[in-house]
């Protein structure tokens, strides 16, 4: 997700993000102008951004390909917006477009906030449905459900909503944001503080993930996909670029364990490109990384390691299943894989 505009000034005094998005909803009750169609909506996602990344685990999880297409864009941007320079001719082979600021203003022609994935648009009119990416992958897991796979995961349980809010808005604020606040200081007081709060929020997370599999107990809900995202980043992006480094990943015993379980199972790892993370992180924050090389390390082979966390429960998907290979034209290039090895 563009934290800004500019493509390059993203440095502030004291980091706050903008989380005004554009928040209809596709539903399945006609409560909202956008009723739930197969084949009507197409997910503008980039495999670089954390905040997509959620989707395209969920999407895939849900079993959700055959009715919610996916346009991937390039892992970086520019002052004007997310580009499909990935796909030939540089155009979305669906929508047409070149660039994902086309669907915002085919929205509103006065659109002038950031262009973030991931993002929602209705194909019949190319224009952005929603880019609320919290609600978004919500909706599909309760909007969706008469086109969930069979054996598809419950990743939103009734019985555990209350508590889980409360977990996944910690994990939002101090770890899904947390590392942004320290990578975006301005000052060191600022600085200081935000890397207090998500050490504390890591602390937290080592300790109740050490005598249970995942956040909400022993099966995957969307808590995990949400602090995912963040810890597959960390000691590639974060604990360098961020200067998220009281220690990293490999460090923490129970969250590097934790977040190998999760990458080792089906829709998740096979969603992580890590060339195309760091390139992201690395290329377009040029006010943190001027230079914008982008460091050969570190070693990712290692996610492949055994975890041995199915000691503390055998059914990570509950009473559903594992999704199946990954749809045709999806997939992450081989050599992209961690230390050249393709995902599982």
């Amino acid at each position: 997700m563009s934290d800004d505009n500019s493509g390059s000034g993203y440095v502030e005094s004291e980091y706050e993000r903008d989380s005004k998005y554009i928040s209809d909803r596709i539903t399945s009750d006609g409560s909202s102008a956008w009723p739930v169609e197969p084949g009507r909506y197409r997910l503008v996602a980039a495999r670089a951004c954390p905040w997509a990344n959620r989707s395209i685990i969920v999407r895939r999880l849900l079993g959700l390909e055959p009715v919610i297409s996916m346009g991937l864009t390039g892992p970086t941007h520019d002052e004007r917006s997310w580009t499909f320079d990935l796909d030939p001719g540089g155009r979305d082979p669906v929508l047409g477009y070149e660039r994902l600021q086309e669907a915002f203003l085919a929205r509103d022609p006065d659109y002038s906030r950031g262009i973030t994935v991931p993002a929602i648009v209705d194909v019949p009119s190319g224009a952005v449905v929603t880019n609320d990416f919290p609600q978004i992958t919500l909706d599909f897991s309760t909007q969706w459900t008469a086109y969930h796979r069979e054996g598809a995961p419950d990743l939103y349980p009734e019985h555990l909503r209350d508590e889980m809010d409360e977990v996944m808005e910690r994990v939002y604020q101090e770890v899904n944001n947390g590392v942004y606040r320290c990578g975006f200081s301005g000052s060191q007081r600022a600085y200081d503080k935000a890397y207090q709060r998500l050490f504390t929020a890591l602390d937290w997370l080592e300790e109740r993930l050490e005598h249970q599999r995942f956040l909400m107990g022993g099966q995957v809900t969307e808590a995990d996909v949400r602090l995912f995202t963040t810890l597959a980043r960390f000691d590639a992006v974060y604990h360098g670029h961020f200067k998220c480094n009281r220690q990293k990943l490999t460090e923490f015993p129970t969250l590097w364990a934790y977040a190998r379980d999760l990458f080792q199972l089906p829709g998740f790892g096979d969603t992580i490109d890590f060339p195309q993370i760091k390139e992201h992180y690395y290329v377009v924050h040029k006010d943190i990384n001027p230079t914008q090389i982008i460091p050969s390390g570190p070693d990712t082979s290692h996610w492949l390691i055994p975890h041995d966390r199915d000691q503390l429960g055998d059914r990570p998907f509950g009473e559903g299943t594992p999704p199946g290979p990954v749809v045709e034209g999806e997939e992450v290039p081989a050599d992209h894989g961690p230390g050249g090895i393709p995902h599982r």
